[in-house]
């Protein structure tokens, strides 16, 4: 008979890990509910089960009145969330620091982890805290009875509490605000172009959210130093944990964009067009990643086991990404694009038969504006593998045309044709003196053909034309005062009598 596995079942009072827990003890806490947070302590088994839950529900009152008399507990998101706990605070493998009591300064909360009696391992207060207990001197007061006209509570602490740590937490963000509006006052005043002042952008992005991180910061240091209810602060610093991460996000956010704007514009003034395409890609990936971080870390908080559902993205990644497999080539293919730079953004060019004008070069395709004016978009994963074609980048325009002169003129007439050629091109400055050339090349079906290679020194394509232009008619009116004609399709044909002698 092949073996049976055996379950382990799932602890009641979620003590699998350290954060597990703080947080059911902080939850029975709350609602006075002593005889469940009994069940976090680990004491003496000298006493049968009743007597241990008794025993165990006097030292949780025992300790909430020390926690609330500047007794510290670590945050939500600093308590380890694996089973094994932490390993690298130089304690035992099955002891986990969660707090002091008394101060920073005081005695510390350990954790000790022991097998429960559904098999698995679980953490609880240990003995040795309890013991500490001892020492610690609280008010003799049971918060299980408040006293005659002890202030309303809600969700477990007292209504003066909350509103003395709330207000903390907004009077902070409200004093980091003023500071930042006052530095950003002062900077007006000295800087003279703002738009163009990549310190004066830094500091405008990075102080509103970094006020609003500032105040978190200083509220989990100053908490720890008050008397309240640890049940409001407890509640607080978990959640404004997130605020902490949103933050921070922010900060990150914004500050990505005003690099993003800072590079770009320089980027524009250099005429590096291109350039200005792979800010907006890795300003589009920066911000991707940083929602996606932030967004993990305030699962987190909120108690959401990342780290299985991180494993199965990570399943699920492989998954969408053999049935994406074109969304993955054209990302590629944009990093390719990026990387050779065959086109920057304004660049005239031909990809395949494509041809027009480079608009746009994302994550995904590249846009491009024909000479029809459509919008034609090509997925980068088929942009990468085209011939293209950039015209933007000559340096020079080729003048290569051919001109034909007529049949009938002397040999020293089109030595004089080809000539009056070669001095026009030397004589205009916008024109390669190095390899310029003008020679008679064939007998053409209807003309002498002089054929003309040089270079227009311009990298603008109107400006070649109007240049072309220019050349052409000094060439027609030349030959028109040499007397030599442009010659055009003739066809010239003989005749031939033949007189038949007849005899008489």
């Amino acid at each position: 008979m092949a073996e049976q596995a055996v379950e382990v079942a799932t602890d009641p009072f979620g003590r699998e890990t350290p954060r597990g827990t703080v947080t059911g003890l902080i939850s029975a806490l709350a609602a006075k509910d002593y005889t469940r947070a009994a069940h976090y302590f680990h004491l003496s088994a000298e006493e049968d089960e009743a007597q241990l839950v008794d025993q165990g529900a006097i030292w949780a009152t025992k300790l909430q009145a020390a926690l609330d008399q500047q007794g510290t507990l670590l945050p939500f998101g600093a308590l380890s969330n694996e089973a094994s706990g932490r390993l690298d605070d130089e304690l035992p493998a099955d002891t986990e620091e969660v707090g002091r009591l008394g101060g920073e300064e005081g005695l510390p909360i350990l954790l000790t982890r022991t097998d429960s009696p559904v098999g698995s391992e679980v953490w609880g207060i240990s003995q040795e805290t309890v013991e500490a207990l001892e020492a610690v001197s609280v008010a003799a007061t049971n918060p299980a009875e408040p006293e005659d006209g002890e202030s309303a509570e809600v969700a477990g602490a007292p209504l003066q509490d909350w509103a003395l740590l709330l207000g903390s937490a907004a009077g902070s963000f409200f004093l980091y605000w003023l500071i930042s509006a006052g530095l950003l006052a002062i900077m007006r005043r000295f800087v003279a172009d703002r738009e163009k002042s990549a310190i004066y952008r830094f500091t405008q992005a990075a102080l509103p959210p970094l006020s609003l991180f500032l105040a978190v910061v200083t509220f989990h240091l100053w908490t720890g130093s008050i008397e309240a209810s640890i049940v409001a602060r407890q509640t607080l610093l978990r959640y404004i944990g997130i605020v902490g991460w949103v933050a921070l996000a922010w900060f990150a956010l914004r500050l990505v964009d005003a690099i993003a704007r800072v590079a770009s514009a320089r980027m524009e003034r250099r005429q590096r067009r291109q350039a200005v395409s792979v800010v907006v890609l890795l300003r589009r990936t920066a911000k991707i990643v940083l929602f996606l971080l932030a967004t993990v870390a305030v699962l987190d908080t909120l108690g959401v086991d990342v780290t299985t559902g991180i494993a199965a993205l990570g399943i699920g990644g492989i998954a969408l990404a053999l049935g994406a497999q074109k969304a993955v080539e054209n990302l590629i293919g944009s990093l390719n694009v990026i990387a050779d730079r065959p086109v920057q953004v304004g660049d005239f060019c031909r990809a395949g038969d494509i041809v027009g004008t480079v608009e746009d070069i994302g994550m995904r395709s590249t846009r491009i504006r024909t000479n029809e004016r459509t919008l034609v978009t090509i997925p980068n994963g088929d942009f990468s593998s085209r011939e293209i074609e950039n015209f933007a980048k000559r340096d020079r325009f080729l003048f290569n045309p051919t001109i034909g002169v007529e049949y009938g003129i002397s040999a020293g007439q089109l030595r004089r044709a080809v000539e009056i050629i070669e001095q026009i091109l030397r004589d205009h400055h916008l024109i390669e003196k190095d390899g310029l050339r003008a020679r008679f090349a064939h007998f053409g079906e209807s003309s002498l053909d002089i054929e003309i290679w040089s270079y227009i020194m311009v990298a603008d394509y109107a400006e070649s034309r109007l240049i072309r232009q220019e050349l052409l008619l000094a060439i027609f009116e030349r030959f028109k005062a040499a007397g030599l004609a442009i010659a055009y399709p003739t066809r010239t044909v003989h005749l031939v009598t033949q007189e038949n002698d007849v005899g008489a």
